[in-house]
């Protein structure tokens, strides 16, 4: 490779330029928002776990954990894995803080970024963001309501409106078994047709086969069992208390007998919500209870129920319907002559630190190159001075909507400019 040549991203991976970053905060502030009026609080977690906490947690016949991670041996030989979705790593945290003896029920929520060496395409890459809620030590149905009506109206708040939530329950260590039973009787009726991978999977961990996107799985498991079928007396309710309560909650929902999670960890109500915005109706968002998870990582026997949002694809999606503007520049300082320019940089330093956006030019330009400058910016305010208007005491104060100027004396600048945007935030406010 040359040199010299520019350095190029690492593939997968996306730089969030200035006007898509302005989409992104407001999506993680009308999130935020929502999550707390919900008693969420937020927990931040380390990108990087022992790869152990993963493949425990999601499970070992696993994509994620099979194909996707990214996982190496640091200099002291510990296996390390960037974390490739939050869930267990909230889990350990969970634990090993020891926050059930404090109060077993946590609502958390975390966002941030996730990385597996998945193909690129569109909407999906190898360091991709999410959107992640939790509520762990709860073990009833309206915890589950509550969590699909929250990832419901979060969707609704950022006008996303084309979705649908698909609902089924996945049972228990009490009913999956029957299921599994049945599941495996027809994988090994129909074991030609499986894709290699899914072939080792049918003994290990059948319901895999089920997520498989391969041609030849799919049409195989067309006739599967459905594990709605086989609920036990407990899973059955518990399911029919969360479709009751999301009727009542007015949530549209959608019951969906195919639908699997791709993690081993989850137990009875599993969920995804689903969108023709991109195309092809896909997945922006998905989740579902995982009774066992805290309790495989060495904690203490913990219901919880969790779900998380793509957040690249949901940003694809309100971008093409919402543009959220850059914060205008207030004021804008033209200021010419070295004297001039000096004392334009105080003032604007000071308005700064006051909350009001100033720029200037602190080369020595012509007033037509500044004026331009001001244009492309889209300020708001004008403050124009020069050792002439300096030495009268003076300088000229030009709204760039209305094109009216006034004079304001040097020593009156700060304060006037000060009331001036204060008076404009207060009838924004109004």
């Amino acid at each position: 490779m040359d040199p010299s040549s520019p350095i190029q991203l690492v593939k997968g991976f996306k730089d969030i330029l200035p006007g898509e970053s302005e989409l992104w905060q407001y999506i993680e502030r009308t999130a935020i928002s929502l999550f707390e009026d919900f008693g969420f609080r937020e927990i931040r977690i380390p990108i990087m776990e022992k790869t152990e906490l993963f493949a425990r947690g999601i499970g070992e016949v696993t994509d994620i954990v099979e194909k996707e991670m990214y996982t190496f041996s640091d200099r002291g030989g510990d296996m390390l894995t960037l974390r490739p979705e939050a869930t267990a790593s909230i889990c350990r945290s969970y634990i090993q803080h020891k926050m059930a003896a404090q109060d077993p029920v946590r609502k958390f929520y975390t966002i941030g970024p996730m990385f597996r060496r998945e193909r690129p395409q569109k909407g999906r890459y190898r360091q991709f963001y999410q959107i992640d809620a939790e509520v762990l030590g709860i073990a009833g149905p309206h915890a589950d309501s509550e969590l699909i009506l929250l990832a419901h109206t979060l969707f609704q708040r950022l006008a996303v409106t084309d979705t649908v939530c698909r609902l089924n329950s996945l049972g228990c260590p009490v009913c999956r078994p029957k299921f599994k039973a049945a599941l495996s009787a027809l994988l090994d009726s129909a074991a030609s047709s499986l894709c290699p991978d899914c072939l080792r999977r049918k003994d290990k961990n059948p319901l895999r086969v089920l997520d498989c996107k391969a041609a030849g799985c799919r049409a195989a498991m067309e006739d599967a069992p459905m594990i709605i079928d086989f609920l036990c007396d407990e899973c059955r309710c518990h399911f029919e208390a969360v479709t009751d309560t999301l009727s009542q909650l007015n949530v549209p929902f959608e019951i969906d007998k195919h639908l699997v999670r791709g993690l081993d960890y989850y137990t009875r109500t599993a969920f995804e919500i689903q969108t023709h915005a991109l195309g092809a109706q896909s997945a922006v968002a998905g989740g579902g209870r995982y009774d066992g998870l805290v309790e495989v990582l060495g904690g203490p026997p913990t219901p919880a129920i969790g779900f998380a949002v793509g957040f690249d694809r949901l940003a694809e999606i309100v971008g093409a319907t919402t543009v959220i503007p850059a914060r205008p520049v207030d004021l804008f300082i033209a200021a010419l002559g070295d004297t001039a320019r000096r004392l334009a940089f105080e003032w604007s330093m000071t308005l700064k630190l006051a909350g009001i956006t100033t720029e200037m030019i602190v080369d020595d330009k012509s007033l037509k190159a500044q004026m331009k400058q001001a244009n492309r910016l889209g300020a708001n305010q004008v403050l124009i001075m020069g050792e002439a208007e300096l030495a009268d005491g003076t300088v000229v104060l030009r709204d760039m909507a209305t094109k009216a100027q006034r004079d304001i004396p040097v020593e009156a600048v700060l304060t006037t400019v000060t009331d001036l945007f204060s008076g404009i935030r207060n009838k924004t406010c109004v």
